[in-house]
């Protein structure tokens, strides 16, 4: 054996691990994020558990959301019927919200991100939670949950705080393209709505040949018509369509809003918090000004569900019948709608702000960013909603 191959004793002794400083460690931890990966280092030593309760960026995953409705029995959770509803808590919308009027408040998301309260069979009102599933720990259901409540609460110094659902809130058709972003304080600060009737690819791109993208009228006129909404668009249901898809975002953005409170409450260091879904369906964002706002102001319960109530709103409408993408993507019947309070409205009217849109050209990722900048380009409708 070479004397460079030798140990001894005394190495084998050693933590090498004692000698990393805490600050690199904890880059680690941050590096890793998830809220289950760091729950298993806490448990490798005493000086990871103290560690990890140092970690400022977090992101919790959402295993399961639990109807107590659905769990009442254990052969109704084997059907599909429990499965469907188990990943989508809001496959009813579309049956609850008509044109102009909301008949039935969501009650699935009751308790969501909420305390110990785990799904009893003795319970008479429909309700959900989410929670995480912890491995190796099972109960009478088969798997120990626990809300992102609970499992944030030994994190002291959380800065950047990201939650992922197991998926959208809102049942749509296959092929349909739905997504929103909505900033929010106390209340709604703004929201952005994305929208299309079908989504298809086409081998053939405007932008093979360099251009920007563009939108027609597919009348047969053979060309753009700078914004316009056809006739049919009113006869045909779609103007229908597109005011259902944008009720059925505010509520699912105001109820995820108002169940973020606990969180809100609890981390005082939050300088920005995201919940988003798996299927990149809703964005909901608060910076560190808009996480203030709401620990001093008091939000405006809706007395219909646990969500916040949704001011008074001026709305901005783009449409294009056919709208091409980078990448051969075609959006028929594409829709765009920005929405801000009546009152952000009038501010910015007053300061002459009202042409402003930036902030809806970067909402969404691409290559959606690029379908809004070309959208904020045509003819421009403004609509007004009441509070509710």
């Amino acid at each position: 054996m070479s004397p460079s191959a030798f140990v001894r004793p005394d190495d084998l002794l050693i933590d090498y691990f004692d000698r990393l400083p805490d600050s690199l460690l904890l880059l680690v931890f941050n590096k890793i994020g998830d809220v289950k990966a760091l729950g298993r280092c806490c448990v490798v030593s005493r000086r990871f558990h103290s560690l990890v309760t140092q970690v400022e960026n977090v992101v919790v995953r959402v295993d399961c959301v639990i109807s107590d409705d659905d769990s009442t029995t254990s052969s109704s959770s084997s059907s599909p019927s429990y499965s469907d509803k188990s990943r989508n808590p809001f496959s009813s919308l579309f049956r609850s919200v008509f044109f102009g009027t909301i008949v039935k408040p969501f009650q699935f998301l009751n308790q969501f991100l909420g305390g110990p309260k785990r799904p009893s069979s003795s319970g008479s009102s429909s309700s959900s939670s989410l929670f995480l599933a912890e491995d190796g720990e099972v109960d009478q259901c088969g798997v120990t949950h626990h809300s992102p409540t609970q499992v944030l609460k030994n994190f002291n110094e959380v800065r950047f705080l990201r939650i992922e659902l197991p998926s959208g809130e809102l049942g749509i058709d296959d092929g349909v393209l739905l997504k929103w972003r909505a900033d929010f304080g106390s209340t709604l600060d703004n929201c952005v709505i994305l929208g299309a009737s079908s989504v298809v690819y086409s081998s053939k791109s405007a932008y093979d040949n360099g251009g920007d993208g563009f939108c027609t009228n597919n009348n047969g006129g053979g060309g753009d018509d700078n914004g316009s909404i056809p006739e049919s668009f009113y006869t045909n249901g779609g103007l229908k369509l597109r005011v259902v898809w944008t009720i059925s975002s505010l509520i699912a953005a105001s109820a995820r809003h108002f169940l973020l409170q606990p969180i809100i409450s609890e981390h005082k260091t939050l300088d920005n918090l995201v919940l988003t879904d798996a299927d990149g369906q809703g964005v909901l964002c608060m910076n560190r000004d808009q996480l203030e706002e709401l620990r001093v102001k008091p939000l405006s319960a809706s007395s219909a569900s646990k969500r916040t109530q949704v001011p008074a709103l001026n709305m901005r409408l783009w449409y294009a019948p056919h709208l091409e993408l980078p990448g051969g993507m075609v959006l028929n019947g594409a829709t765009l709608v920005a929405i801000r309070p009546s009152e952000q409205s009038a501010v910015a009217m007053s300061r002459k702000e009202v042409s402003d849109v930036s902030w809806v050209s970067t909402a969404f990722e691409e290559p959606y960013g690029t379908a809004a900048k070309i959208l904020v380009k045509r003819r421009t409708y403004c609509l007004e909603m009441n509070s509710f």
